[in-house]
């Protein structure tokens, strides 16, 4: 991959540029980059299953609304 940055701007912790460069190419010839990028790369998740009895939500996630309160029979012959 080429990203335009030249090796000369690394870093010095990162030893010298040419040095670098020669470390980099060596792993990319035997294939190193390509695996480490095929073990970190995001997981296929079309086989995974959930089952939903053990997955539970907050009663708000579910939409569930807020109970009005309705004055009962008794109270209503009561007041009037």
């Amino acid at each position: 991959m080429r990203t335009g940055c030249p090796w000369a701007d690394l870093p010095e912790r990162f030893g010298k540029s040419d040095t670098a460069r020669k470390r980099f190419r060596r792993l990319a010839e035997k294939g190193v980059w390509r695996r480490l990028f095929q073990v970190v790369q995001a997981p296929e998740l079309d086989w995974v299953l959930l089952d939903s009895t053990i997955v539970r939500a907050h009663q708000h996630a579910a939409g569930q609304k807020k109970a009005t309160l309705r004055p009962s029979a008794s109270a209503a012959a009561g007041a009037g």
